[in-house]
């Protein structure tokens, strides 16, 4: 393969375990990031690559030399103000016949509140927060973007994701985990190194202006979740707290959502078989490798 000449505005954990992934693969990679820090040299995972400065105000000139000679590109960040920042800053940049993927990472609380039934790429979208609805939004605009400049992009959909780093076991040990009494509460979740292996694989399999829900089989209650933590590290269950007793705007929103995620485009599509299948397989690792 020739060389990865990425992009990547953002470089949160998803882009970090994509570039990780392909960099196990001993690809050669040129790697660009953005951050909203001052643009400096940097390294990962034995990789050197340039951090640019980019925000939604102002961003470092040699970001649009790098989109220019880019091949992919990853978008990871999020709407501000209601806006795609990455289209509003570049999208007359997004012209070359150089780029061969561009993927840009959604959510699926587009999808809003479905009582719990089960949701595919083609049911209705009718998010019911604010970071929903900008989502939506955004998407739009991509697939706009994609139509109008016949550029290859896809959109993926990305359930809760946990991590061995960030999960279930690391905030029931800083009791930060809480049981929320809530009946019929369905959520999807996903592990970032399937995200990594599925962004990778979309790199040879490849099809324009599709979406994809990137989730797991086995969506669940975050009740059941933290009773299988619990279990795991032989601690007490926290003790159910009614919604109402919350102050999190952030957790209630998370809450007026419930549904079931179906994940049987991504399987088939890029042939591949989740290494993490549910959260008891992901789970279980973290805790066996005393991650």
């Amino acid at each position: 393969m020739e060389t990865m000449n990425i992009v990547c505005f953002g470089f949160g954990q998803v882009a970090k375990n994509f570039i990780k992934k392909i960099n196990s693969e001993n690809l050669k990679i040129n790697l660009i990031v953005t951050s909203r820090e001052k643009s400096d040299k940097k390294s990962f995972d034995n990789l050197e690559y340039e951090s640019l400065q980019f925000s939604e105000n102002s961003f470092d000139k040699r970001l649009i030399e790098h989109i220019k000679y880019s091949n992919h590109i990853l978008v990871s960040i999020a709407p501000v103000d209601g806006e795609d920042v990455v289209i509003k800053n570049f999208k007359n940049i997004f012209d070359n016949n150089k780029i061969k993927w561009i993927t840009y990472l959604s959510a699926t609380s587009v999808y809003g509140n479905h009582n719990g039934d089960w949701v595919n790429e083609n049911s209705t979208t009718n998010p019911t927060s604010t970071k929903g609805i900008d989502r939506l939004n955004a998407e739009k605009s991509w697939l706009d973007l994609a139509e109008k400049k016949n550029l290859p992009i896809q959109i993926l959909r990305l359930s809760g994701i946990y991590s061995n780093q960030n999960n279930i076991l690391t905030r029931l040990k800083t009791g930060s985990a809480k049981i929320i009494d809530k009946k019929n509460q369905f959520f999807s979740r996903i592990h970032v190194e399937d995200i990594a292996n599925i962004l990778f694989k979309s790199v040879q399999n490849f099809k324009s202006k599709e979406i994809y829900n990137i989730s797991d089989d086995k969506p669940t209650s975050s009740e059941e979740l933290i009773l299988y933590g619990s279990k795991l590290l032989n601690i007490e269950k926290p003790k159910a707290v009614n919604l109402s007793t919350i102050e999190s705007e952030m957790v209630k929103n998370f809450y007026k959502d419930s549904k079931k995620v179906n994940n049987k485009k991504m399987k088939e599509f890029f042939n591949y078989k989740l290494k993490y299948p549910t959260y008891v397989e992901g789970l279980d690792h973290i805790l066996n490798n005393n991650i």
